[in-house]
């Protein structure tokens, strides 16, 4: 019985870090090297921070807003303002999967990083948008 319950807890443990293996990611930066061809994303400005920080308890867990410039081929497609907040999440999914290379067209989550710690000031230089894919 023990080695059974052992075999399944094993089986579990390792589908758990098989799913976990499978996420890639990649970041939207601040620095404008614009492709020659295809789509570029690039973070203007993170323009308000209100997310509880870590290590505080919040009634609101806050919210972040960034502005996002998209290029296709050098050329300015469109600003926009995101979003990150729970309620945005497959909003902001379905935006990066938009623009994203084909490799990156199964986004999985969207995240401004750092994430605000208690007595931190955040750099406007240091943030940039994390974007988890499946391959």
């Amino acid at each position: 019985m023990k080695n059974t319950i052992l075999a399944f807890i094993l089986i579990c443990s390792w589908s758990c870090v098989a799913q976990v293996e499978n996420l890639k990611s990649y970041s939207v930066t601040q620095k404008e090297c614009l492709n020659k061809s295809g789509y570029t994303l690039v973070l203007k400005q993170v323009t308000t921070d209100s997310r509880c920080p870590q290590g505080l308890n919040c009634i609101w867990m806050g919210e972040a807003q960034a502005l996002v410039a998209v290029y296709s081929d050098k050329k300015l497609v469109e600003e926009v303002l995101i979003t990150f907040a729970p309620k945005n999440t497959i909003e902001n999914n379905a935006f990066f999967a938009k623009y994203g290379k084909e490799k990156y067209k199964k986004v999985q989550n969207v995240s401004l990083v750092p994430y605000p710690k208690k007595d931190v000031k955040i750099k406007p230089k240091e943030y940039t948008i994390k974007i988890e894919y499946r391959k």
